[in-house]
């Protein structure tokens, strides 16, 4: 047991907790005649974490807040002499109710004071890291209270954006603080969430065996709705727990405060991230000036069909320009006896003698027929055949239908 009289002023009396890095006893100022809570460095604490505790705690004054009355090292150990807070642990209440949700007044209340006493500390630029049930004391009132910032930062503190380093109680750290991710207000509110959800359900969102094994799992899961554990729960209660506990770390109430103004009004209140934010669009790519799928296709079908006419021209002359010389006319505009001239698609041919020809010349299209029977003993003489060609002015075309005289 350590001396009786700390410092020459304050008298212990028993002991109320023992930890790994500290022991806290109860005890008497003798100055101002009045119960303290007295906590000394344990052989295995490391005076870095003492001291910032109470740097921390003592920058905050708030009833929610746990005070710090004084600090100092008596016979080579550190001491913080403390408020006393009399009603015991969160911690406590929950092990005494379990398996038992918290009554819901008394749920309602002390997610008020906890809000409270954050939103004092992150307004100071004060992070927590470790809230748990087991460092919410409550006073004779009834008033929860925030204590133990041994292994809190300040905001402005390089080494609290340091990446790699995980502190803080497993069950309710935060996922990027779990990773070892860069840990802020909205940290806390996961704390926040992971109490809140289990002062309404009587467990908490995790039930994990083993710690590390927790910390992987709330990395990528989302915490269960509070729901589906209990139905009857306060419906806002329950979506703030939600909110609260959101991977997302910008998706949650931002802060303390946020809390506080969402317990107080009953009314979630809007993620940081969507509240202020404003996106700026990239620059616009250069515009591409697309085709109408219809024109692409019209031209398409134009192609084609302008192709396929070629291949039938082609071949159609290949048709009429193929045949042998002996078929050939001498002359396309011979004026002999027996010929008949016409535009294109007219047959050209030199009758037999004694024979007539059936002829027809019309133009386009005219045909050739065979020619008329002719009873025996009878001589047919030749037709006399008149043509006559166009008269065209210099530097025209000859139209496509000579003017033709058949003569009887």
């Amino acid at each position: 047991m350590p001396s009786d009289l700390i410092a020459g002023r304050f008298e212990l009396e028993r002991l109320l907790g023992r930890g790994g890095m500290s022991e806290v006893w109860l005890a008497r100022d003798l100055e101002l005649e009045r119960p303290v809570a007295v906590k000394l460095l344990s052989a295995g604490g490391t005076a870095p974490r003492f001291e910032r505790e109470a740097r921390s705690a003592a920058s905050l004054s708030h009833p929610n807040i746990v005070g710090v009355f004084d600090y100092g090292d008596f016979e080579g150990r550190l001491y913080l002499v403390l408020e006393y807070v009399p009603g015991g642990t969160l911690d406590e209440r929950l092990s005494a109710s379990k398996p038992a949700p918290l009554p819901d007044e008394q749920t309602a209340r002390s997610a008020h004071d906890l809000a409270a006493g954050l939103a004092h500390a992150h307004a100071h630029g004060i992070v927590h890291r470790d809230l748990k049930p087991s460092n919410v004391l409550f006073d004779g009132e009834g008033r929860a209270k925030i204590a133990d910032f041994g292994v809190a930062r300040a905001l402005s503190d390089a080494t609290l954006t340091t990446t790699g380093a995980v502190v803080g109680t497993a069950q309710y750290m935060a996922p990027e603080q779990a990773s070892g991710g860069e840990v802020g207000p909205e940290s806390d509110v996961y704390a926040f969430g992971v109490i809140l959800f289990q002062m309404l359900t009587g467990r908490p969102p995790f039930e994990v065996d083993h710690p590390v094994a927790e910390m992987l799992t709330k990395t990528w899961q989302e915490a269960p709705a509070v729901e589906s554990l209990r139905p009857d729960a306060p419906p806002f209660l329950a979506a703030l727990a939600a909110a609260a506990l959101s991977l997302d770390r910008h998706a949650r109430p931002a802060d303390g405060a946020a809390l506080v103004e969402a317990l107080e009004q009953e009314v979630l209140p809007v993620p940081a991230a969507t509240a202020e934010t404003v996106v700026i669009a990239p620059p616009p790519a250069p515009a591409r000036v697309a085709r109408p799928a219809g024109r692409r296709r019209w031209y398409l079908a134009l192609a084609a069909a302008l192709g396929l006419l070629a291949l039938v021209g082609f071949g159609a002359s290949m048709l009429f320009t193929g045949e042998s010389p002996e078929d050939a006319p001498a002359a396309p505009e011979s004026t002999n006896g027996g010929t008949t001239t016409g535009s294109r698609g007219a047959s050209t041919g030199t009758p037999s003698p004694g024979t007539a020809p059936a002829t027809t010349a019309e133009g386009p299209g005219a045909t050739t027929g065979p020619p008329p029977a002719t009873e025996p003993g009878t001589t047919t003489a030749p037709p006399a055949t008149e043509t006559t060609p166009p008269t065209t002015e210099p530097g025209t075309t000859a139209p496509a239908e000579p003017a033709t005289t058949t003569g009887p």
